[in-house]
Formats: C-alpha cells, structure tokens, sequence
C-alpha cells in the first residue's frame, strides 16, 4: 500500500477575521496583562449575546469551510457584513467602527506580518503532522476518502468548540507548535 494522504494547510480570512473580533471583544473586559492581539484602545458596540452570537456564526463559517474550502474567500470578501449584523449593534457609529476594524483587519491580514506569516509559522510543522499522520494510515492500511483541510487560525478561538469533524480541523499556532501530539490524534480521528 502506498501514501495516498493529500493534506491542505491554509490561513483562513473568514476565521481568522473571527478570531480578531473575539479578540476585539475579549480586550474590553481584560487588564492590561491579559490583552490580546489587536490591541484597539476603543469601547466597540457588541451585541449583549456577543457570544452565542459568535459560537453560531464560527459554526455556520467553518461548515461552510470544511464543505467548500473555497468559500472561505468568499465570505470574507463578499459577506463581510454578515459579521457585523451578527456580532454587533447595528447603528451608525457600530457601522462605521466595524468597517474601521475590518480595514484595520485586511491591512494587517494582507501584510507579511499576517497571512503569510500565520502560514509560515506552521510550515515545519504542518510536514511533521502529514508524515506522521501518513504513517498511521500505513500502518492502519487506512485509505483516506478525500482530502484533509486544516485551517490555521493565528491565535486561540475562545468562545466556540474546534473540534475536527471528518476530513477537516481548525488548528491554532499555538495548538501546532505547543501542542502537537494532542493535535495528531485529533487528526487521526478526523481521518480514520
């Protein structure tokens, strides 16, 4: 039996821009130690149920994802306003502070310090996770049905669930470089 493992790593827009709200979010109740990437120093118009909202919409975004990985440019091109209707009170000035934050988002995103980055920082990795999870298959005499979509988020996803569903995970960097072999057996499960 022969590898047969075709994997895709990419950087998502549409969870990453996701992550970069949350974040957005999270540092309005933080202190100073607890801040996280990106730091705005403005109080932003959330919606009160911010996070279920939030927990539906990354549900709804990374189905669509993992069902057609190319709609992920879609959504973050094309449906950006599906995040501010969903994530924050809808008035004038929320209007005008989302687009801030979307534009400060795709500056940052579209830079070296972003996307290509986020990509880069798992590069090492990201061969490591396909030898071994080639290997299991292998070993197992497992072929696998399709191909396996990973989508690299740059920091942790706190408020919704990022379990693997089959053939597709959503992975930290963190998650790759600090917690590698829990992620391998997720992987595997996906898989196998």
């Amino acid at each position: 039996m022969k590898n047969t493992l075709l994997m895709v790593t990419e950087a998502s827009y549409s969870l990453n821009f996701l992550v970069y709200i949350q974040n957005i979010f999270l540092n309005q109740g933080q202190t100073r130690d607890d801040l996280k990437f990106p730091y705005i120093p403005i109080k932003y118009g959330f919606r009160e149920d911010f996070e279920m909202q939030y927990r539906e919409l990354w549900g709804e975004i990374s189905k669509r994802i993992s069902e057609q990985r190319l709609d992920d440019v879609h959504i973050f091109m094309e449906d950006k306003h599906v995040f501010y209707h969903r994530l924050f009170v809808e008035q004038d000035d929320t209007l005008h502070a989302f687009n801030e934050i979307y534009k400060s988002f795709e500056v940052w995103w579209t830079s070296f310090a972003g996307r290509f980055s986020v990509e880069c920082s798992v590069d090492e990795k990201g061969q490591k996770i396909y030898a071994e999870l080639s290997n299991f298959l292998l070993e197992k005499k497992v072929k696998p049905q399709k191909e396996l979509n990973i989508s690299i988020i740059y920091d942790e996803c706190l408020l919704a669930d990022l379990k693997p569903t089959p053939y597709f995970a959503i992975l930290s960097v963190n998650d790759c470089i600090l917690n590698y072999k829990k992620i391998i057996q997720k992987l595997e499960l996906s898989i196998y």
